[in-house]
């Protein structure tokens, strides 16, 4: 439990006047707190406000080292660190679950956990070759991956490999590995609830306030402001690099804290929507199945209007994540696809995209980005491949070279349309926010002006102000250029903020599509998998029924 009320007490964590600059940007600004045991500090903050920096010092990334170091102090437990690596800080107790997966993907859920610190046990060898030949204990590594996984009172298979997993599941088995860790005092935690379901979510941060009755103290990032309201005793809001607030739940609201964040007023996003006009079949998708490692796409029908915003939901693990993938080609795939009247031939990625459709995968890193090349490159470059944009001519296009000034031109519309936070079009996407990253990718695909917008977990780890700015711009393309936009969402209340209908998908099959307009809780029966009669009768439109 926290010490805060004992005057006494010597906090674990001190944050002392703590700036840094970074790619000739001043990212954070004496910035002051403190953290005691037991305690649980939310720090939210826009993109690009400083939050992953900050913690990027806290837990001695080489980054911060590499560009010079950072001012002010650290105090664990009262005495100054500073780590040199990582490993400095997991000595000192310090564990983190970073926003992007770090898990081997050939190695199971219990070799994930203990990974070097792996049970061992004597075996006669030992005696010639010493303690590095000593075999694994399998028996006591999966005991031990069982205790870790059951204090977080989640379901995992010890034996499932990384690649394997459901996105959910990867999360669960992150923060397991930090639990594993009997010398653990602070956790980290940086967007833990981005990739999970609302149920999944809940389960985690009952098992979070477990973690604190233990003595955990915890730095919890989220984008999900109610979370953090439930689960913390304090919050940090930073802005700009500065800490613009230090609050308790108790004191404050979800809105306040949004305008704090931004430094305006944030509204509800709004779940009006138009009534579309019945139009042709753009996409019609019948008897589909994808093989996608931790997705269940067994036999997905439903079929999509020409113009309209297309919400695809479901609980993790579903299937739901598994369609756009399988349409556009990334992992095998059968069943029979209609674009615009004309068969898809599936498992042709490069197809997909000159059937005029685009992807904005929800794996941003790993598939979306060129994270080692300038921002105006990654816009640019799928429309310079596939519809040889940007691109000079001379001699019938015998001579070909890159237009560099139209790049430029692009990039720059979109940073501002956008508000991608950066120092200019030629900064690298890796120096990117996880926000701005997603902002990059959306502008990507929109350059491309495709019929047909694919567009999974498009939110994912983006602030309430940023949120409101990509959804907006998701029906401003819709609405400006007709495109057809299918939105896969693990966030219910966005999909039905920004969609005409919505697909529910439960284990691989469409347990129902509706009007996006009808009440949340119908859309959480075909989440369960429930009876189609027990769900209440849907609207008509048209003279149809969904």
């Amino acid at each position: 439990m926290s010490n805060r009320l004992d005057s006494a007490a010597t906090p674990l964590l001190t944050v002392d006047a703590v700036g840094k600059e970074f790619f000739g940007n001043r990212v954070l600004e004496e910035v002051n707190f403190s953290l005691y045991a037991g305690e649980i500090l939310g720090l939210v903050g826009e993109n690009g406000a400083g939050k992953s920096t900050l913690m990027n010092i806290l837990f001695g990334m080489p980054v911060i080292s590499q560009t010079g170091g950072y001012d002010g102090r650290i105090l664990i437990e009262g005495e100054e660190v500073r780590f040199s690596s990582p490993f400095d800080a997991i000595d000192a107790g310090i564990g983190m679950v970073h926003q992007e997966f770090s898990l081997l993907p050939g190695f199971t859920a219990t070799e994930n956990i203990l990974l070097n610190r792996e049970s061992t046990k004597y075996n006669p060898l030992v005696e010639v070759f010493g303690d590095r030949i000593k075999t694994l204990d399998r028996r006591d590594m999966r005991r031990r991956a069982d205790e870790a996984i059951s204090i977080l009172g989640f379901s995992i298979d010890p034996e499932a490999l990384g690649a394997e997993m459901p996105v959910g599941h990867k999360q669960f088995t992150e923060i397991a590995r930090e639990i594993d860790r009997k010398s653990t005092k602070l956790l980290v935690l940086d967007e833990p609830t981005a990739v999970l379901a609302e149920s999944e979510a809940e389960i985690l941060i009952k098992s979070l306030r477990g973690l604190a009755e233990r003595g955990i103290s915890m730095i919890f990032i989220s984008h999900r402001l109610q979370e953090v309201i439930d689960l913390c005793d304090e919050i940090i809001i930073l802005r700009d690099g500065r800490v613009v607030k230090e609050t308790k739940p108790a004191e404050t609201s979800i809105f306040q804290v949004a305008s704090l964040m931004v430094g305006r007023n944030v509204e509800a996003v709004s779940t009006e929507r138009r009534l579309m006009e019945e139009t042709e079949t753009i996409l019609d998708v019948q008897n589909l199945w994808v093989d996608m490692p931790g997705e269940t796409v067994r036999d997905v029908t439903f079929s999509v209007r020409k113009g309209e915003i297309f919400g695809v939901g479901g609980l993790a693990g579903q299937g739901k994540l598994g369609i756009a993938n399988g349409i556009m080609g990334l992992f095998p795939a059968g069943g029979n696809v209609t674009v615009k009247g004309e068969p898809l031939r599936l498992n042709d990625p490069a197809l997909s995209l000159s059937r005029d459709m685009a992807f904005v995968a929800e794996d941003r890193r790993g598939v979306g980005l060129l994270l080692d090349e300038p921002i105006d490159w990654n816009i640019a470059f799928t429309a310079m491949q596939v519809q040889d944009k940007f691109v000079r001519k001379i001699l019938g296009g015998l001579i070909k070279w890159r237009d560099d000034a139209a790049m430029r031109e692009v990039a720059l519309d979109y940073i501002n349309r956008l508000e991608i936070r950066c120092t200019g079009h030629r900064q690298r996407a890796v120096e990117l926010s996880g926000g701005n990253q997603q902002k990059v990718c959306l502008a990507k695909a929109f350059v491309v002006g495709p019929e047909i917008l694919f567009v999974s977990e498009p939110t994912r780890g983006i602030d309430i102000g940023a949120k409101r700015l990509v959804l907006d711009t998701i029906r401003q393309v819709n609405e400006d250029t007709g495109a057809t936009v299918i939105v896969t969402s693990s966030e219910l209340e966005e999909l039905r903020s920004v969609c005409d209908r919505i697909a529910i998908v439960d284990s691989g099959r469409i347990s129902g599509v509706r009007d996006a307009s009808r009440p949340a809780e119908e859309f959480g029966v075909l989440m369960l998998g429930e009876s189609p009669s027990l769900v209440p009768a849907a609207a008509t439109i048209g003279g149809e029924t969904f």
